[in-house]
């Protein structure tokens, strides 16, 4: 598979847009979700990702130039006219591509969503870690992290990148004591071994702010994107998870975590 240089980032990038401080560089925005987070949300998918992985959805998301630029202060009005549809639970989830690479920009606007009472979440591959994120955290009441395998080598497999920095991102939250959820792609032949499953089970059990882990199926929705980009899709030939495959992961799972939801 051939990536275009302009797409690959270094894993300690510059953040996005710096020359335009409040302005966020957004793939897409979706009203009333309701998998990303508690309630119903407004997803905000940030444009820009340093992991390739081999079954992703979104491989538009990839470019750090691609997408279009919306100024904060709008997304925070399109927010508020939103409120009334979250109810207790819901708000805003920014998701991705990879919203770290925006934390500068993102840390802004979800303080000013905090000033108006909206809730906050963050999907993350926990690819980064510094100050800024550290920060950004620190405004995120939720963050959904995203850990593809537990086994690194199979982890940079399926990403081209080492899960250390997840795991680390995953102990940084644990020490805030703010809420974490776990996000796990299951896919055949890839992300099922029953061995790193219980692994990753065992590695996180007595994590406290760990509220639930979600099983995402593997799925080919996808595929078309990277036929229409000139880019190979290596999974073509995988077929979803079967309904057995996933009720077994999650018993698995059950051992561990005290919620295990199947997207």
């Amino acid at each position: 598979m051939q990536i275009p240089e302009n797409w690959l980032i270094h894993q300690d990038a510059t953040p996005l847009n710096e020359n335009d401080p409040d302005m966020l560089r957004v793939h897409s925005i979706e009203t009333f979700g309701t998998h990303d987070g508690p309630g119903i949300r407004m997803v905000i998918f940030a444009q820009g990702c340093q992991f390739r992985c081999l079954y992703c959805a979104n491989p538009d998301t990839w470019d750090v130039k691609g997408g279009t630029t919306k100024s904060i202060d709008e997304i925070v009005q399109m927010a508020i006219k939103e409120k009334p549809y979250f109810g207790k639970n819901g708000g805003v989830t920014v998701s991705g591509g990879e919203p770290t690479l925006q934390r500068s920009k993102l840390l802004q606007l979800f303080t000013k969503l905090h000033a108006h009472g909206i809730n906050t979440a963050l999907d993350s591959n926990g690819k980064l870690l510094n100050d800024e994120v550290k920060a950004l955290l620190s405004e995120t009441d939720y963050l959904l992290l995203d850990v593809k395998h537990f086994n690194d080598d199979w982890h940079h497999t399926l990403t081209a990148v080492s899960n250390q920095s997840v795991l680390k991102v995953a102990e940084y939250r644990e020490s805030t004591g703010k809420p974490m959820w776990l996000r796990y792609v299951l896919v055949p032949g890839y992300s099922d071994q029953e061995e790193y499953l219980h692994q990753l089970g065992a590695h996180f059990k007595n994590y406290l702010t760990i509220e639930k882990i979600e099983i995402q199926p593997y799925h080919l929705l996808g595929a078309h994107k990277w036929e229409a980009m000139g880019l190979e899709y290596k999974l073509k030939d995988i077929k979803p998870p079967t309904a057995e495959a996933l009720q077994k992961t999650a018993a698995i799972f059950k051992q561990y975590f005290k919620e295990v939801k199947i997207n």
